[in-house]
């Protein structure tokens, strides 16, 4: 036996007497004297000291309590007696109370138990889901179930074993387990002021508090809960200031994502992507507008949702201003999944969604085939005579023609590793089947990820790789050429729609299967629906492979060096196929067919080094900065060929009808053989610091040069550019005194940047283009531009962040931005030699608020969680070209309108003054002199075509007004139920479709002023329906009588789910069942195709309709296993 000191046996003297002498008055005693103490991360010493000045109180211990361990304690005048218990929690030391002494003893060890359970609550009493629950100092965990439930076997090899349970948002306990076989652990929230941590530009990680511009979270929990296999379009409705249209494609069709407004005239508006810091600038190509009909995919959509674990959207320029030339768009920012220290935990998911046409033009069938007007040649029309019971064929093409599709998904992820080394493996797949027959698409997602730390943790290596196997069939968008829905939708209704599904049938004199479509093209390469489908193919084939690496070294524990390197390489094959008979129009006039082959590669190779530095100085002064370089190269390699397969009509050998390869096209100018490609490096340096004071007061500086290959070669000035931003952020909740204690947090903030929009390429070294109708090159090329400057937006912002009445929280951001030296062609002559110029001129401005509002209540075991966001954008051509002077020829010039496109006599006309969605028509009915619609001695309406631009007709803007959505999630117990709805405002839509439905007389406008016995005109004259919609909807249409408003309310997302826990199942998995859906209701839309549907991800094209594909409305059920 040790010897005793003389303190220890003055307290062993002293608990003696005190147990026998005072033990019944201290109880009464210490129930009055009140403590007071509000500590943190202090030694237990230091609290002992604390209590001994307030209560006269002396602690008596021997030399094995340890007293300098962490603790924190908070204590309101509490009595003595209820202050003990806080300050000994979780620990292996007892006490008694004798007066005047507190004598603590060290609680003796009972057996140690071989199985715990237990569950992890948050501080109202909530279980916490997914919770990580280690053995300390082992690789021995679990997670939390949907109870907060646990348990796990304690290896008998660990002396004193603890508990450490951590969780995102709250902080970190540990536990002793001791003698205990169960546990009720509750986890604090982490100080909102201090601990909430973003991820931002370069995937750095900062201090929310200290952001000076807004950053919206997004959690895997709302990508996956009612997942898109594009999962871009799970974020609508969620984030403020962001315009989400999902492609008309379909599946893994490419999205347009626009914040804050469209910036630039000619270049992309669209935003960057980046994934775990590193952007990825390889973008979705643009979809066919007008007559085409190709669908894309796009590149963000082969990220497997299941692999995401959260998102952060960067909708201002100060936000994504570290990614320079590439900022102004804003950036969506992901960060993937990767292993977990703990046991090895396994997800398996099964879902399969049912969809169906969303919202489709209404259609008639009660008057047949035909013409009654001008019956010659109207087998293809619909203004025939009335149909009756005997001949009424009841075609509907929601009904007979479009299928319901499905798509099922499957994933496997695994998760293991110890403290040091964590592996992260996923596999997934979904596999689709369109709205149309033979419309597919097809992914396979394979990920791996291993985190390893060396050198006792300093240094840390983050390696991952992923394989994406993608294959689509028959991607359609939009347009007339190759769309079956144009068959489908003008298929004349006395015809019997049951003989069109035979759509080939066998010719004996060219003993090939050729197409029946006895209605005839109709003057807009009309064709049976189903031979489009079968015959007339389009199919694409994506290898795509990613490496990424990351090494870090903790130089001093304030002090990091950090180096990153992805390289992301796509294989491309397109091949197009189309069958002897098809439209000659779509075979470069063979009647043996055509077939086209474009393989192209894509690679990216992207690296980058950082320094960084996290630094306090004294208790009031904090210093996060990064200092690095990087490059980013991307190379482009294309070989076509597309040419019809010769009939022999032109002279040369007749090839092999249908026999789909290179040798059997004909070698005329109609075979295109090209091969195509280019290469794009930026060099970059850049540094950001935040230097923060008392935890209140923060300022922010970035910069960035930026050395872009379009700036090489002889004709450019400039050789690179310069982006900063500057912004502040000031906590008042830390400065004000007495605050009101229904406000917890209110913090100001404010930002400016000046960042830029990368220019196409050429535009200083053009180049002389291949001219395929002549087969030579071509003599004439752009004017070499030389005082290059960036397409440079600038931009500031402010901002309140505030959480209030315990439950609320809100965040408010005004912004105004302008974007100058706007890189476009004016459409004037380039002088001699030339075929054009290139001018920097130009001003776009767009200003606006996003507001963000959300609550979230418990009561016992029900949780309510709803939030609602709002933005509004304006947007202004301020100007366009004014004083300018041409390079070419020295003369000066002025632009007050630009064309840039559209459909027909829809035209998107730039103005000043006016929007970049601005839509105008250039055709109008002729008036008389009295201002009323002209109608001649036949009874024709004539139309004109306007040649004073004054004159041309503003339809309005395709752009909105404003958006919003509501969003409600609720929890009660292990079952939720959640929904969403969100809106447009304003805007214009036009629909083609529609006049031509009309033109056709397929519309049920069309047969409702049939039944009324016509059109009313001018107030007073019935007009024949044929000859009002002949005038209005015949050739390009007047789209002034086509034009919508884009205004629209829908149920956009619902879901309802149950989750069977862990402890239900002996503890072996955990399964959620659920039933989703997205875009089950449209509330409110005038317009007959859904207005948030786009074809292509251009500037230009928004709002149009012309035979677009229809959106979808999906159900689909969910199975979530974790094991």
């Amino acid at each position: 036996m040790k010897n005793l000191s003389i303190r220890q046996i003055k307290c062993l003297i002293t608990l003696i007497l005190a147990v026998f002498l005072c033990g019944a008055p201290a109880v009464a005693q210490t129930q009055k004297i009140a403590v007071k103490l509000d500590m943190t991360k202090v030694p237990m010493k230091t609290v002992m000291n604390e209590i001994e000045k307030q209560t006269k109180y002396l602690f008596l211990y021997t030399d094995e309590i340890d007293t300098k361990r962490i603790v924190s304690i908070k204590a309101d005048s509490k009595p003595l007696n209820e202050v003990l218990p806080l300050l000994f929690k979780d620990t292996d030391i007892t006490y008694e109370i004798t007066v005047p002494n507190i004598v603590l003893s060290k609680r003796v060890a009972a057996a140690r138990p071989s199985a715990i359970s237990g569950v992890v609550k948050d501080s109202g009493g909530l279980g916490i889901i997914g919770a990580t629950v280690l053995i300390k100092g082992t690789t021995v965990g679990t997670t939390t179930g949907i109870d907060g439930d646990f348990a796990l076997t304690v290896p008998a090899s660990v002396d004193n074993p603890e508990l450490s349970v951590s969780f995102i948002g709250y902080e970190t306990r540990v536990v002793p387990i001791g003698s205990r076989t169960t546990f009720d652990i509750t986890l604090a929230n982490s100080s909102i002021e201090v601990e909430q941590v973003v991820v931002t530009a370069l995937g750095i990680k900062r201090a929310e508090k200290a952001l000076s511009y807004n950053v919206q979270q997004v959690n895997s929990d709302a990508i996956t809960a009612n997942k898109d296999a594009n999962f871009i379009n799970s974020l609508n409705g969620k984030v403020a200031g962001v315009n989400i249209n999902a492609s008309s494609a379909g599946v893994g069709g490419a999205s347009k994502v626009i914040m804050r407004g469209m910036k630039s005239i000619s270049q992309t508006s669209n935003a960057l992507y980046v994934i775990d810091g590193v952007p990825m600038f390889t973008k979705a190509q643009e979809g066919s507008t007008e007559f085409g009909s190709q669908g894309t995919t796009d590149p963000i959509a082969d990220i497997n949702p299941e692999d995401i674990e959260s998102i952060s959207v960067l909708t201002g320029a100060a936000a994504a201003a570290l990614y320079g030339s590439d900022a102004a768009n804003g950036a969506i920012v992901v960060t993937t999944k990767k292993g977990q220290a703990g046991q090895l935990s396994v997800t398996v998911t099964s879902g399969i969604e049912i969809m169906t046409p969303f919202v489709l033009p209404e259609f008639q069938n009660r008057y047949g085939t035909g013409n009654l007007r001008v019956p010659d040649g109207a087998e293809h029309l619909s203004w025939g005579k009335a149909l009756n019971s005997a001949n009424k064929m009841g075609y509907d093409p929601r009904k007979d023609y479009f299928r319901t599709s499905t798509a099922n998904s499957e994933s496997f992820s695994l998760s293991a590793g110890t403290e040091r080394n964590q592996t992260y493996f996923s596999a997934a797949a979904i596999n689709s089947r369109g709205i149309v027959p033979n419309n597919s698409y097809d992914r396979y997602n394979f990920t791996f990820r291993n985190t390893t730390s060396f050198l006792n943790d300093k240094m840390r290596l983050d390696v991952g790789a992923s394989y994406v196997l993608q294959e689509d069939c028959n991607m359609i968008n939009q347009g007339t050429y190759n769309n079956p829905i144009v068959g489908a939708y003008l298929f004349p209704r006395g015809n019997d729609w049951e003989e069109i599904k035979m759509y080939e049938r066998y010719d004996p004199v060219d003993k090939i299967s050729t197409q029946y479509w006895p209605i005839g093209a109709a003057g807009m390469t009309m064709q049976n629906p189903y031979w489009v489908n079968y015959r007339n193919l389009r199919e694409n084939r994506k290898d795509r492979y990613m490496l990424n690496a990351a090494l870090s070294y903790d130089i001093l524990d304030w002090l990091n060096v950090s180096g990153r390197i992805r390289v992301d390489n796509s294989h491309n094959t397109f091949t197009e196929k189309a069958y002897a008979s098809t439209n000659t129009q779509l075979t470069e006039l063979s009647e043996n067919g055509l077939f086209g082959i474009t393989k192209s590669m894509d690679r990216q190779v992207y690296g980058d080094a950082l320094l960084n530095i996290n630094k306090t100085f004294g208790d009031d002064w904090s210093l996060q900065a990064n200092v690095g370089a990087s490059f980013s190269d991307m190379k482009n390699d294309a070989m076509k060929i597309r040419g019809p397969i010769s009939d022999g009509k032109s002279g040369e050998k007749a090839g092999l009808a249908n026999v789909f390869n290179i040798q059997n096209l004909s070698n005329s100018t109609r075979t295109t053989r090209s091969q195509e490609g280019w290469r794009e490096q930026t060099q970059s340096v850049f540094a950001s610091a935040e230097i923060g004071y008392k935890g209140t007061y923060y300022l922010t500086l970035t910069g960035r040069n930026d050395w872009p290959s379009q700036l090489a070669g002889p004709h450019s000035n400039a050789k690179s550019f310069f982006y900063p931003s500057i912004g502040a952020s000031v906590v008042l909740s830390q400065i004000i005194g007495n605050m009101p204690e229904n406000l917890s947090y209110i913090k100001l903030r404010g930002s400016f940047a000046s960042v830029g929009v990368s220019f196409a390429r050429y535009i200083a070294n053009p180049l002389y283009g291949w001219d395929e109708s002549g087969l030579g090159w071509n003599l004439q090329t752009q004017y070499p531009a030389f005082h290059l400057q960036p397409e440079r937006t600038k931009s500031f912002e402010v901002g309140l962040t505030m959480r209030f009445l315990k439950h609320f929280n809100l965040d408010l951001t005004y912004y105004n931005s302008r974007t100058q030296n706007q890189t476009f062609d004016p459409q004037i002559p380039g002088g001699s030699g030339y075929s054009s110029i290139i001018i920097q001129s130009g001003n776009v401005r767009n200003r606006g608020i996003e507001l963000a509002l959300g609550y979230k209540n418990t009561w016992r075991d029900f949780t309510w969680d709803t939030n609602y966001t709002f933005s509004t954008n304006k947007n202004k051509i301020t100007s366009l070209a004014n004083n300018c002077i041409n390079p070419a020829t020295g003369e000066q010039f002025s632009i007050d309108l630009l064309d840039m496109g559209g459909l027909g006599d829809a035209r998107f006309l730039l103005m000043e003054g006016g929007t970049l969605g601005d839509l105008y028509s250039l055709v109008d009915l002729k008036y008389d002199n009295n201002n009323a619609i002209y109608v001649d001695e036949e009874g024709n309406i004539p139309t004109q075509s306007i040649e004073d631009v004054k004159k041309f007709i503003k339809l309005g803007s395709v752009l909105p007004d404003a958006n919003m959505s509501w969003r409600n999630d609720f929890r009660w117990k292990n079952l939720n139920f959640g929904f969403m709805v969100s809106a447009r405002l304003g805007g214009v839509v036009f629909s083609r479709t529609q006049a031509t439905l009309d033109y056709f007389g397929v519309s049920e406008a069309t047969a409702a002023a049939r039944d009324r016995g016509g059109v009313m005109i001018n107030g007073r004259d019935m007009v024949d329906a044929n000859l009002w919609y002949s005038a209005i909807a015949g050739g390009n249409s007047l789209p002034q009588f086509y034009t919508y408003s884009a205004t629209n309310v829908r149920l956009q997302e619902a879901s309802i789910g149950y989750t069977i826990p862990r402890k239900w199942l002996r503890n072996v998995c955990e399964i959620t069942v659920s039933v989703v859906g997205r875009n089950l209701w449209m509330i409110y839309n005038k317009a007959p195709f859904d207005p948030e549907s786009i074809a292509t991800t251009g500037n230009y094209y928004q709002g149009i309709d012309y035979f677009m594909m229809p959106s979808l409305r999906n159900v689909g059920f969910n199975l979530r296993l974790k094991f």
